[in-house]
């Protein structure tokens, strides 16, 4: 395992973690893995008790993630959702080029009042549904968006634009003043292509990672934070990834082998590609990560990579007790990473044993609470839009 000395620079120097949850927007939430659940199924009212249940426990964020091919619309069910809670942030999925920048983000202001600045937004670059794109062209479109995005929340009275994708802009700001008054929602955005970390390092505030040996995590958080402090800005860490905890190490392997029960290969390649991610090179990355695992699966003392045998995006699981997957974290946390997105499966039963057996005992907090950063409050004045106040 890695020898920590000295962790990347990052923005939040605090030793705490932002403990975040997920949600199953895209139909993947289930029992035994590579087997469709039909209990679990991706609705409304289970989603909605996903989220709920996360939050009872205190996490304090929660992926809502995004996909054409099955599941919800991340927007319109945060939406949905939004006056249900009261304390848990959503880390909401936008694929740039689906919505024109100025229009997404007078939606996304809208939802930020909605939810009084517990918003967040994780930026994803991928090709548009049933398209294969020029990366060239899927960069530069996510650029734009990220930059109208921002000029729209910065304060100012004017949007003004000028980019080879969306062309010349001049439009009032004021339809997109969001609830989040230092410059509106956290950014965090994933990808380990080139092009991916440069977007990142310009224009985002949270470097997402999946699972890699520690090693490769630390190569890619101080590749990022380089190309961050080029630009003059440093950047938060953070990594999506699956858990199983029990009260003994025993009892967490055990559970790893029963998602794995009724596990068959034909069944879970096709669930795997069903979504249009499945060949992207972070993917790729995970399926060459499970290459290097012992005969159980274990490619660290408590990293398990069979998850990505059934399911596309974030192919690894810490496994084991309590005090294991805290070394764990804490691990991660002198590396530098500040933002844990995790789940299990099934999603509910998962998040009670990470509440009860873990989270008490981390430092959680949310990112975009703390100093120096973006401050949620209420403005002075009602932001009166047409016929609508906030």
């Amino acid at each position: 395992m890695l020898d920590i000395i000295t962790p990347v620079h990052i923005r939040t120097q605090e030793r705490v973690a932002e403990i975040a949850w997920f949600c199953d927007l895209c139909g993947g939430d289930t029992e035994f893995l590579g087997q469709l659940d039909p209990d679990r199924r991706s609705n409304f009212d289970h989603c909605r008790n996903i989220l709920l249940t996360a939050e009872r426990q205190g996490f304090k964020n929660i992926l809502l993630p995004t996909s054409f091919i099955v599941g919800q619309d991340p927007v319109a069910f945060a939406a949905a959702v939004a006056c249900l809670t009261s304390d848990i942030s959503l880390l909401v999925a936008i694929r740039t080029g689906e919505v024109h920048p100025p229009m997404l983000a007078r939606a996304l202001s809208t939802l930020d009042h909605l939810l009084k600045g517990r918003l967040t937004i994780n930026i994803i670059n991928s090709d548009l549904p049933g398209y294969r794109e020029d990366a060239g062209l899927r960069y530069q479109r996510c650029t734009e968006t990220i930059q109208i995005l921002k000029q729209s929340w910065a304060g100012g009275d004017r949007i003004i634009h000028d980019g080879p994708v969306y062309g010349q802009l001049n439009l009032p700001a004021a339809p997109a003043t969001p609830y989040q008054q230092n410059g509106g929602p956290l950014l965090y955005f994933g990808g380990i292509a080139d092009g991916a970390k440069e977007v990142c390092a310009q224009h985002c505030d949270v470097f997402l990672m999946w699972p890699e040996a520690e090693e490769s995590l630390m190569a890619t958080m101080q590749d990022v934070s380089a190309r961050a402090e080029r630009h003059g800005r440093t950047l938060d860490f953070g990594l999506r990834v699956h858990v199983v905890v029990r009260e003994t190490e025993a009892e967490a392997r055990s559970w790893t082998r029963r998602m794995m029960s009724k596990f068959d290969q034909q069944q879970a390649e096709a669930l795997k590609h069903r979504a249009q991610d499945s060949k992207s090179l972070g993917v790729v990355r995970q399926d060459e990560l499970r290459q290097t695992a012992d005969d159980e699966g274990f490619v660290e003392p408590i990293l398990w990579t069979g998850i990505g045998r059934a399911r596309s995006g974030c192919g690894a699981a810490l496994v084991g007790t309590p005090d294991q997957i805290l070394a764990q974290l804490n691990r991660y946390m002198d590396m530098g990473i500040r933002s844990f997105v995790l789940s299990g499966y099934p999603l509910i039963e998962e998040s009670e044993y990470f509440g009860r057996l873990v989270l008490p005992h981390l430092p959680n907090v949310r990112l975009g609470d703390l100093q120096n950063r973006r401050p949620i409050h209420t403005p002075k004045t009602p932001l009166t839009f047409g016929e609508l106040t906030y």
